[in-house]
């Protein structure tokens, strides 16, 4: 039988798988801890916060809002013109917050659970999509 503690890490690996699929993600490669933590303080620096620490990979991500000008055409056409314009702003805002925020999974692993290699990204597409405008 399972003890509590394994089917609690179990829980949330799968858990994080599903977060994952759902998100986009980034991998950035790690030769050892210290380079993990040189790279989740360089992106700590560019607003990322910390979701997740295990020893072996850091979990980071970054809230994105929408662009304000985006968010400021969308009410000043709903208040002048259409009220809908709210509604199309609500979504923009969830998109933005929820899928389009990245995620960086800073890593000393070269395989997945499922024995396949990872592909890595590198640090410029983790913060073209951070900092792109839609």
């Amino acid at each position: 039988m399972l003890s509590q503690e394994t089917l609690q890490e179990k829980n949330w690996m799968n858990l994080l798988y599903i977060w994952i699929k759902k998100m986009s993600l980034f991998i950035l490669k790690a030769e050892n801890s210290e380079d993990m933590e040189r790279i989740s303080e360089e992106l700590s620096e560019k607003k990322f916060k910390t979701v997740e620490t295990q020893d072996n990979y850091i979990l980071m991500k970054r809230r994105r809002y929408g662009n304000v000008l985006i968010h400021v055409v969308c009410l000043i056409i709903a208040l002048m013109f259409l009220s809908v314009a709210i509604f199309f702003n609500v979504i923009y805002f969830t998109y933005s917050f929820l899928w389009a925020s990245p995620n960086v999974l800073i890593t000393t692993e070269t395989e997945g659970d499922d024995g396949e290699e990872l592909q890595f990204n590198t640090m410029d597409e983790v913060m073209m999509k951070a900092t792109a405008i839609i």
